[in-house]
């Protein structure tokens, strides 16, 4: 089973709390908010779709690279915390 299917409620609360996000964004701009509430919100955004993309690509990887090889899935450790690191 792919790993979006078997992750799907987490990974759709995620999107949708994300899609709140940029509703928020749009009405602070349609409400003529001052720019530091909307640069705020912007990097909020942008925080929130990387720490999907991390999960996302540490998932596919673990599935489709490190369970066909045992030996990948302790070598790609090292690989997911440079992404944790880099995708915050």
């Amino acid at each position: 089973m792919s790993h979006t299917i078997a992750n799907k409620k987490k990974l759709i609360a995620r999107v949708r709390r994300i899609g709140g996000q940029v509703a928020a964004l749009e009405k602070a701009l349609d409400t003529d908010e001052g720019c530091d509430a909307v640069l705020q919100q912007v990097a909020s955004i942008r925080g929130a779709v990387q720490g999907l993309m991390s999960q996302m690509l540490e998932d596919h990887l673990r599935e489709h690279v490190a369970e066909s090889d045992p030996h990948a899935a302790k070598e790609l450790e090292p690989v997911f915390a440079v992404l944790r690191s880099y995708l915050r």
